[in-house]
């Protein structure tokens, strides 16, 4: 999970309350999207929200100049508002069969896109001609698509998790920018430190609602070289030393020290609203996260840097990766599939193109140089035009991201229906970030017997 134009870790994003209606986004049309004259239409969902003009703008004209050169192509945009970033909403639409013709999902939703039965095989469309970089894609990517050797889905954007630290607060708390935090006992003095500058700051903040709790779990608890599932994926594998000590931080921090702020049950907005507002000093995400906060919660990019995510006591044992893609709904055309993924190839996989056009994002003042999205493999011919496009582009110092590209940590997939796991896992982060009596043991093994619970139930 990433941030969008990745649906955040990314990737990812989650707002809640936002009272719009499941069924604004039904797509039916007739005759399978085909109009007179072998012309074609498709729905296409997370168009960027209102509020993120630029982004819709250059959605807006990207889809206009798609058209020009495609004719017989019709691209209806879709704004689901944040609900493309709220997994329990993109469950509901699943369920009620609202999804667009082409639409959007994390890495972590393909099991349950396949329970839905709402998304086709798209193999044998899926190609040099549909997709003109597809041999650059990463094959690791695709892999995460695919099942029983079909594939569902095209991913548009890969990351991986490290600290973001606000280096204008390091400075106002003589922190030495330069080296931030390795370890969290390094992590926790430093939000002391910084939450003593008051005003309501947060030395460190964290995630622990709609799913965001237990997706960032997982990543402290990668860091403390543990995982979520057996090796299997049949049973819990949480509820140990590391899952207690990823717990125990936390709770350290919040009522120990109370150095994360009064206010918790966090989703992905908050935390960064916050962020953008110069009120949070660390937190773990990607790094697509500080072009949030600066194209979406007005914060400053020159005052953010990342670093590798922390280990317990020495460097970070793992780190959680993940990313999104784009599914396509069943029963459309081939004609439609294949206007959909060329689309794709526009608008997401084409360096100089969509989401790669740096050229169009430097002088909006829209970060360029960040590390991500990383959709092509290490010295495939994509991956050069890109690099050296974000290269000339960059209007972002590259430095505020050297300690993270540097010093790699071992990247760990998400788990097994990790959406549903998350979910569970949100009531052991609340419990410990709202409830300064709670047992760390209780809100394992309570969550241990749910996840075991829901793994049985699939299998």
């Amino acid at each position: 999970m990433s941030v969008p134009q990745y649906r955040k870790a990314a990737a990812v994003a989650l707002v809640a309350g936002l009272g719009l209606s499941l069924t604004a986004c039904s797509t039916k049309s007739d005759d399978k999207g085909s109009n007179a004259g072998g012309k074609v239409t498709i729905t296409v969902d997370c168009q960027p929200v209102g509020a993120q003009k630029e982004l819709l703008k250059n959605w807006n004209d990207d889809v206009a100049e798609f058209q020009k050169q495609n004719p017989d192509i019709t691209i209806k945009s879709v704004s689901v508002g944040e609900q493309c970033n709220n997994p329990p909403d993109f469950t509901a639409r699943l369920a009620g069969g609202t999804v667009t013709d082409v639409f959007y999902g994390y890495m972590t939703d393909l099991q349950q896109v396949l329970d839905s039965g709402q998304a086709m095989d798209i193999s044998e469309h899926v190609n040099k001609d549909t997709i003109p970089t597809w041999d650059s894609v990463d094959p690791a990517l695709k892999e995460v698509f695919t099942d029983g050797g079909k594939l569902y889905a095209v991913p548009v954007d890969n990351y991986s998790m490290g600290l973001l630290y606000n280096k204008a607060l390091f400075q106002q708390a003589g922190l030495d920018v330069n080296n931030p935090p390795k370890t969290w006992a390094e992590v926790r003095a430093a939000a002391k430190k910084i939450s003593a500058l008051g005003n309501g700051i947060a030395g460190y903040s964290e995630y622990s609602a709609g799913n965001t709790g237990g997706w960032h779990f997982t990543s402290l608890l990668y860091s403390q070289g543990g995982r979520v599932l057996t090796e299997d994926g049949k049973k819990a594998d949480f509820n140990n030393a590391m899952g207690k000590q990823v717990l125990q931080n936390l709770k350290d921090m919040r009522y120990g020290d109370n150095s994360m702020g009064a206010r918790q049950l966090l989703q992905w907005g908050d935390l960064l609203t916050n962020a953008g507002a110069g009120k949070v000093g660390m937190f773990i995400g990607a790094p697509d996260a500080t072009q949030a906060i600066v194209s979406q919660f007005q914060g400053k990019f020159q005052d953010w840097a990342m670093a590798p995510l922390p280990g317990q006591d020495g460097a970070a044992k793992g780190t959680l990766g993940g990313g999104e893609g784009y599914f396509f709904k069943k029963d459309l055309s081939p004609e439609q599939v294949k206007a959909g993924l060329k689309w794709i190839a526009y608008q997401k996989l084409t360096p100089g193109k969509g989401q790669f056009d740096y050229a169009r994002a430097k002088p909006q003042n829209y970060p360029v140089g960040l590390p991500q999205p990383l959709l092509f493999a290490n010295g495939s011919d994509a991956q050069k035009q890109e690099l050296e496009l974000r290269k000339a582009n960059a209007n972002v110092d590259t430095a505020n991201f050297a300690l993270f590209e540097a010093t790699p940590v071992p990247i760990k997939g998400e788990p097994r229906n990790a959406q549903a796991v998350y979910a569970v896992l949100d009531a052991a982060m609340s419990g410990v970030l709202t409830n300064p009596n709670s047992n760390i043991d209780a809100l394992l093994k309570t969550a241990e017997e749910k996840v075991n619970q829901l793994l049985a139930a699939e299998s």
